[in-house]
């Protein structure tokens, strides 16, 4: 039965008290005085893609960014001025950039070799279980805003709205629902199971055939309260059918959904390996691309010609690559496309990244592991982007696809602070983000050297 956004809440809020007692909120709920926060940065990357400067001040209050100075100023300079409240952050040994952002994930679950199983023996409390802990698992990895392209049920809603209400730790969520598919496509979540066992999907679960039951199915998802639209505009590996990873929409059904979309003021993630999908979701008009695997010219001059993000998630082919060579890991027909599409999709961004196109950061964690997401950034790296180009993706481009630039991906007055530090130079050694020493989102600290 559909659940309100209120009942989800309160769903969340029961499972985390009892998951995390006792969480920080940061701000006391007695205390109306303002809560001011100076950090000293020995290196601040303030703006990704200008230089970094050395010794600065960043001072942050009740969870916003109000002004970087110069030089490590004191905690008295503040108090004199009549604020209280006022602490101290020591990173004069760190380098501080703006939190990082992941643009495809699956945060309320992992793929183990026993998924198949697990998912008639689980329910969405065991999904909302595991949303806490991967959720904080991501947070302290750096990882202050993800977007959430594709979960069932409500628990990847109810984990956003604790989040928001300062429950459960986490980052800042946007999720999308269930992916819009065709009966059989990629997302239809009943394939390879006895038709018995499961009712039939329709738009509320995201499965369409035909413009008419396209736009529904989008309409249902904002109606659960959805912030993105995702759909499935090809085939994909790890779904349980040998149909390939080609186009599975129509063209009319592929302009139905990200027209509805649009005109209710969501965004349109389209999962695409094969070219042919790829070009059609470009030409449909979807805001970016996730995975790209056989991109070609054409998909690289759409890309440029409508201002679409691709979303690499190379991570998640070099996993299932890996995963592909156990014996029984994986169904046959699911092994067989791994070992196909995985290989391809660091050479296919590599194509991309030459060809100008602009990219977002994303793992697609889940399929890997989440809170190791930033090790897509040395396999960015090693295909060919620069580091700073790395960052930028996954900061200033990823604040941009997710409509949020106004609120994330730098460090400049006015917006969230949300902030990270890590031991080393990322613009020298990019796998220095792989060890996160300092978290910061919305003012509050939840890890510290």
């Amino acid at each position: 039965m559909f659940q309100s956004r209120l009942q989800r809440q309160v769903l969340a809020c029961c499972l985390a008290v009892g998951a995390l007692a006792g969480v920080s909120r940061g701000v006391d709920d007695n205390d109306p005085q303002d809560q001011w926060s100076i950090i000293h940065c020995g290196m601040l990357l303030a703006v990704p893609g200008k230089a970094p400067h050395s010794n600065v001040s960043i001072i942050v209050k009740n969870g916003r960014i109000v002004e970087v100075r110069s030089g490590f100023i004191g905690a008295d300079a503040l108090t004199e001025a009549g604020e209280a409240n006022v602490g101290t952050i020591d990173l004069r040994d760190s380098f501080v950039m703006p939190g990082l952002i992941d643009c495809h994930t699956h945060i309320t679950g992992e793929y183990t070799a026993d998924i198949r199983l697990r998912r008639v023996q689980e329910t969405d409390a065991d999904s909302a279980i595991n949303g806490v802990v991967y959720a904080r698992r991501t947070l302290e990895a750096g990882f202050t805003t993800i977007r959430n392209v594709g979960s069932s049920g409500d628990a990847a809603f109810a984990l956003r709205d604790a989040i928001n209400a300062g429950v459960v730790v986490g980052p800042r969520i946007l999720v999308a629902g269930e992916s819009i598919s065709p009966t059989g496509g990629h997302s239809d979540s009943t394939l390879g199971y006895r038709a018995d066992l499961f009712d039939t999907p329709g738009p509320m679960q995201g499965i369409a055939d035909g413009p008419a039951a396209c736009r529904q199915a989008v309409r249902a998802q904002v109606k659960r309260g959805a912030d993105v639209i995702k759909l499935t505009a090809t085939g994909g590996v790890l779904s349980a059918t040998a149909a390939g990873t080609e186009q599975q929409f129509f063209d009319d059904e592929l302009r139905a959904i990200v027209e509805t979309a649009h005109l209710l003021g969501r965004k349109v993630a389209a999962h695409a390996h094969g070219t042919k999908g790829i070009n059609a979701a470009l030409r449909a008009g979807v805001d970016s691309i996730e995975h790209g695997t056989f991109l070609d010219d054409e998909s690289i001059s759409l890309f440029n010609d409508t201002g679409a993000f691709l979303v690499p998630t190379i991570l998640a082919g070099k996993t299932v690559t890996e995963h592909a060579k156990e014996v029984g890991y994986y169904p046959a027909a699911v092994a067989e496309k791994a070992k196909a599409v995985g290989p391809m999709i660091q050479g296919a961004f590599a194509k991309a990244v030459r060809g100008g196109v602009r990219i977002a950061f994303g793992t697609d964690s889940g399929v890997s592991e989440h809170g190791r997401n930033a090790q897509e950034f040395a396999l960015m790296v090693e295909a060919g982007m620069g580091e700073m180009q790395a960052i930028i993706a996954a900061t200033i481009n990823a604040a941009e696809l997710l409509g949020l630039s106004d609120e994330i991906g730098t460090i400049e007055p006015g917006k969230a602070a949300d902030i990270i530090a890590v031991a080393t130079n990322p613009l020298t050694d990019i796998t220095a983000l792989q060890h996160v020493r300092f978290v910061m989102r919305h003012g509050v600290a939840y890890k510290q050297p």
